[in-house]
């Protein structure tokens, strides 16, 4: 290791080395992007504007169309500028900023999921308590507590991984700066470092996940006692946005982080990776907003005030 020289930035194997490829590539992530700001955006305004939507469920939804908005500000932009490079360069120390903020956002998003199953949990089965238990004052504190333990969760992690050895090569088979790639470019394998990230991702996933599925599992079953089936479809429309929501983001994350170190597809993970950092941010305006009477009636009624 002593003959080597220590790695000062890393170079992106991206998709295509074919600059028609990539020029093609460009625009169809500029538009990916600019389509995910838009539907996103559009819901913060129709949320704020409307007093109607001043509600804990819309309130939940509001901030995470916002986190949805930096969590792919994290990823696409870096990419876009590197489709317009022959060499698609970044310094160590941006890598670990990209890496940072995109688990760190990815946390928030999956602690955010499952407060948000919480509340469709409180507001189906617990509806004349709800209020109480689920007030703007409650869901302010548990968004101030997400973001605060999702941007806390992850740093000894990343800094165990960024103390790697990394004497070359530099090419991360990936587009982005991910545990994978970073780690199979290390000279050293370091146990400790990737048990420790393992154990982190796994147990914060196990969590999430679990309080999501205990809570539909208590909506179910408040749904099948209902005698209405009126009362039934409108209960269980309230939950079909966010189930979607959560099998496309917890599907390719569990895929992607809760396996054990070894040697993995990199082509195979860039397209899990697209699933979970593009098409999912994309998705979500177009799940909530299409299945959801009161946002679009909200959208329409300020459409028609402009």
């Amino acid at each position: 290791m002593d003959n080597q020289s220590t790695v000062t930035g890393f170079i992106f194997q991206a998709f295509s080395s074919h600059q028609g490829v990539q020029n093609s590539l460009f625009c169809l992530f500029l538009i990916v992007y600019l389509l995910t700001l838009a539907g996103n955006v559009a819901i913060i305004v129709v949320i704020n504007a409307d007093v109607r939507l001043h509600k804990p469920m819309y309130f939940l939804l509001r901030n995470f169309s916002f986190l949805e908005i930096w969590y792919t500000t994290s990823t696409i932009p870096n990419m876009l500028v590197g489709f317009l490079q022959e060499v698609k360069r970044i310094s160590f120390l941006g890598c670990f900023i990209q890496f940072y903020f995109l688990f760190s956002l990815g946390t928030t998003e999956t602690i955010l999921l499952a407060i948000m199953a919480y509340d469709r949990c409180l507001a189906i089965c617990k509806p004349l308590h709800y209020h109480t238990f689920m007030s703007i004052r409650v869901c302010q504190l548990l968004i101030y507590s997400c973001w605060m333990a999702s941007f806390l969760w992850f740093i000894a992690p990343i800094i165990l991984i960024s103390r790697l050895p990394f004497c070359g090569p530099n090419v991360i088979n990936h587009f982005l700066c991910d545990r994978g790639p970073l780690v199979a470019l290390s000279c050293k394998r370091d146990y400790i470092t990737e048990i420790t990230f393992f154990v982190s991702d796994t147990v914060l996933n196990i969590i999430c996940l679990s309080t999501v599925l205990v809570s539909y599992v208590y909506i179910i079953c408040t749904i099948v006692r209902m005698p209405s089936a009126m009362g039934r479809q409108k209960a269980f429309s309230t939950c079909v946005s966010h189930l979607i929501v959560v099998c496309l983001f917890f599907g390719s994350v569990m895929f992607m982080y809760m396996r054990p170190a070894g040697q993995h597809s990199f082509s195979q993970d860039k397209v899990v990776a697209i699933l979970y950092t593009v098409i999912t941010p994309l998705l979500n305006p177009l799940i909530y907003t299409l299945r959801n009477k009161e946002v679009k009636q909200a959208f329409r009624k300020l459409l028609h005030k402009q």
